[in-house]
């Protein structure tokens, strides 16, 4: 697929490479692979990468059809709600239902998507086109607190904090039915079978939670979720796990909650040392309202 382009004043006096890769929503490496073919052109000229561009120069980028479709596309028409912006990060406060990024390509509706039209820099933040400069996940029916960095050394930093135990604070709030102890640690093996994961195999990736009851009436009990570690479906299968399954998680044994369409799991908070400044920085998401009603119904006082 051919692509034109022509310089303006928001552009002029970027290299290339990054112009061409702003405005096409590709990844730095598929960019470096499309100067090595040859595929990019200036002012009918073959352009070498790094090139400073000038206002009404003409770059023509010829860029094969399986490239072009799988960087995340900006999609504007779905609302972003940031919690916390500054010149590396942005912290998002994702709505359960909403997938994190894009799983086909063309696809729309992600956070990704949302993050690339209001910050169209971080399309090339990643190392998968897809990533528009997301530092970790969240399952579709979990909200709250996602990060996602601005430019490609902050996000090695944060991508390098998340794949270390305890360098990132990962705060959840549950809802759950069944036995549990006041306070106490799982630490127990999770390993993938399918669509989720198997709580105590041998050869299943090492897995730690740390949790404590907030309040508790009946056989429910709202939770304060800390993970050690991050393993896919952590905190749901852990809690499964010693009796007391997250409320709305069929999945993982939960009881069904009339009227609650999604489970009651919400990352409430995220911590991190910020990669400029060194600080640390702790953004929160309050409550979804369709949470809080299913919480004062059960808890009426914890709401």
């Amino acid at each position: 697929m051919k692509h034109s382009l022509k310089v303006d004043t928001t552009a002029a006096g970027k290299r290339i490479d990054l112009v061409v890769g702003e405005a096409l929503g590709l990844s730095r490496a598929r960019v470096k692979a499309l100067f090595e073919d040859g595929a990019v052109r200036i002012n009918n000229k073959k352009a070498k990468k790094g090139l400073m561009v000038a206002v009404g120069d003409a770059l023509e980028v010829d860029v094969p059809e399986a490239q072009a479709s799988a960087a995340a596309m900006a999609d504007s028409k779905l609302e972003l709600r940031v919690l916390h912006e500054d010149d590396a990060l942005v912290f998002v406060d994702k709505a359960a239902g909403v997938p994190v990024q894009p799983l086909q390509p063309g696809e729309q509706g992600t956070v990704a998507n949302a993050l690339v039209a209001k910050y169209p820099e971080m399309s090339v933040v990643g190392d998968d086109p897809r990533e528009a400069g997301l530092c970790h996940r969240l399952d579709i029916e979990t909200s709250g607190v996602v990060l996602a960095a601005r430019t490609r050394a902050a996000w090695e930093k944060m991508r390098a904090a998340f794949s270390e135990d305890r360098a990132v604070e990962k705060k959840y709030l549950a809802l759950v039915k069944g036995p549990l102890a006041d306070e106490g640690t799982i630490d127990v093996p999770l390993a993938h079978a399918g669509d989720h994961v198997v709580a105590g195999v041998s050869d299943g990736r090492p897995a730690i939670t740390e949790f404590s009851v907030r309040a508790r009436r009946g056989s429910y009990a709202l939770v304060d979720v800390k993970l050690v570690t991050g393993v896919l479906h952590q905190v749901r299968a852990h809690l499964a796990a010693v009796g007391a399954p997250i409320v709305g998680d069929k999945l993982y044994g939960g009881v069904e909650e009339p009227g609650l369409s999604r489970f009651f799991l919400h990352a409430v908070s995220l911590g991190v040392r910020h990669p400029t400044t060194g600080e640390f920085l702790r953004v929160e998401s309050p409550l979804p309202p369709e949470l809080a009603k299913v919480l004062d119904k059960h808890l009426p006082s914890a709401g």
